[in-house]
């Protein structure tokens, strides 16, 4: 199957349903604002020890920035004290002479140390340099305000005075960044917790989601800025659990609902200006989350009239994955529409993919029942067969694991996705995953989204010191390492990893890092 999250096919007529994307505008949110001045000034030096080789050290407070002045070559890198998601502003004025030419500046934005102080000309990954947040901008009439069109993803800003001219030098006053987002922090009940690690790692979530959040939930505000259903599902998760914003959520529904291709499969993901646009890369594990998420939003809202109105799209995501069944009743090992599960470059996703049927399935079959729905019966009888095929061809009695592919591989994602899928007895998933804690596959969890999973699959087996335990490990990890807001990828044995090329490019603010504030508060750790 395919093996990465940028795998694409040639792409797919695409049938908009007009009623879909009005009722998507209609919910469209009002941002809010707010004006974050910058905290202090910094620099940001070698060390070791922090990850990506680089530590950000106070050097002055920011009120010291007004009176200096900076010439050709001068540099500052100034420190909002958080990660910020808005549009950046600052006033510029000349010292000394009366500027006899334009100034020429650089902005350089970074959401960790590394990405303002590695020269971000050096990267060399394959996806496109154009997300990296650096700015070059030639003023030609001082004093002036500057004010920054786009929309940026930071903690520091470097600020690089690259030429003025030999008479005059420049100053910097009236930092601010404008922030944006579509969650409002009063609707967070503040957790109150005897593990104060616990209580830090909440707070970075919510933080992370209320970034995430803005006219659709996005799965990072410096990269992608789409709209993913893998990632739309979890944020949606913990959003219950936290700002209870319902109607977004119930926007990104009738937004993917709202394009399907000629067959009625939903994207994995859609960008959404300069309007709803279905990107061409589709993922069977992903078309089936608009099921789970249309379950778990009705669960949620209990709000009947969008379930009737979405059902449809959500009953073809099963009726299409039912026809990627080989001659066994198990998911097809094969490319083209394939899944993601996670970025291990190694995984087979067959026996995932087949679990993630299943999972999708024991969500469908209720909401077919409610809605009096005839695919019920023939739902709950393929879902039966399904979960004998898995006994019967991916249960491997001998090694007490779910194995995966033509090579019978044994992987973690596989042994976590048949438990969230309820195939075995409780307390033959509750072994399965000590045996796999002990015998620890080669081929295991990459990202936080497969993380997440590991956690709730310890959480529904029991192992609730098990569960607690890695998730202090991971995410605390993080925010050891420097993490305001929690990061698309994090692996402890090598923090430099990147499925990009370089971890320059990598989203430090991610939307399927966000689960800890939905798994400590729902499971009431």
């Amino acid at each position: 199957m395919a093996n990465d999250r940028e795998t694409y096919e040639s792409s797919p007529a695409v049938v908009p349903k007009r009623s879909f994307i009005e009722q998507a505008e209609r919910l469209k949110p009002v941002l809010l604002q707010r004006d974050e001045e910058a905290r202090q000034n910094v620099e940001v030096v070698p060390d070791e020890r922090a990850i990506h080789g680089w530590r950000a050290i106070a050097a002055s407070s920011a009120d010291t920035l007004a009176p200096q002045s900076f010439g050709k070559g001068d540099a500052v890198i100034l420190d909002f004290g958080d990660h910020r998601v808005g549009y950046v502003s600052l006033d510029v004025k000349p010292v000394g002479s009366p500027p006899d030419a334009p100034l020429r500046l650089k902005l350089t934005f970074g959401e960790m140390p590394v990405e303002v102080a590695e020269p971000l000309a050096n990267y060399n990954g394959w996806i496109s340099s154009s997300w990296l947040q650096e700015e070059t901008i030639t003023v030609d009439v001082l004093p002036c305000r500057i004010e920054m069109p786009r929309r940026y993803s930071f903690r520091y800003l470097k600020l690089e005075v690259l030429d003025t001219s030999r008479k005059y030098r420049v100053a910097f006053d009236r930092v601010l960044c404008r922030t944006v987002t579509s969650a409002d922090p009063a609707q967070v009940v503040p957790l109150v917790h005897a593990d104060p690690l616990l209580t830090e790692i909440d707070r970075v979530s919510v933080r992370t989601l209320e970034d995430c959040m803005q006219d659709v939930f996005e799965d990072g505000p410096k990269r992608d800025r789409r709209l993913w259903l893998g990632d739309l599902r979890l944020q949606a998760l913990a959003n219950y659990e936290t700002f209870r914003n319902y109607d977004l959520v119930k926007r990104c529904l009738y937004l993917f609902a709202s394009v399907p291709d000629e067959r009625g499969r939903v994207t994995s993901n859609l960008f959404i200006e300069p309007g709803i646009i279905a990107d061409d890369t589709y993922f069977l594990d992903y078309s089936l989350f608009f099921t789970t998420a249309l379950h778990d939003y009705f669960r949620a809202s209990e709000d009947k009239a969008t379930l009737q109105e979405l059902w449809p799209t959500a009953r073809r995501q099963a009726e299409l994955a039912l026809e990627c069944l080989d001659e066994r009743n198990i998911v097809m090992d094969r490319e083209g529409w394939g899944a993601f599960i996670d970025w291990h470059p190694k995984l087979n996703k067959q026996a995932s993919a087949h679990a993630v049927l299943i999972y999708a399935l024991k969500r469908a079959v209720p909401l077919a029942e409610l809605l009096g729905c005839e695919s019920a019966p023939r739902f709950a009888e393929r879902l039966k067969a399904l979960e004998a095929a898995a006994m019967a061809d991916l249960w491997d009695a001998e090694r007490g694991f779910f194995v995966s592919g033509p090579e019978r591989q044994v992987s973690w994602a596989s042994q976590i996705w048949f438990v969230l899928a309820e195939v075995l007895p409780k307390e033959d998933s509750r072994l399965l995953m000590l045996r796999l804690l002990a015998e620890r596959p080669q081929v295991g969890p990459t990202t936080p989204y497969m993380y997440h999973h590991l956690i709730e699959a310890l959480l529904l087996t029991g192992l609730k010191e098990e569960a607690v335990s890695r998730m202090k490990a991971y995410w605390g990890g993080m925010i050891a390492d420097g993490a305001d807001t929690f990061w698309e990828l994090y692996d402890p044995e090598n923090k430099s990893f990147s499925p990009y090329g370089s971890y320059l490019i990598n989203s430090y603010c991610h939307a399927w890092s966000c689960t800890p504030a939905y798994l400590i508060r729902h499971y009431r750790l």
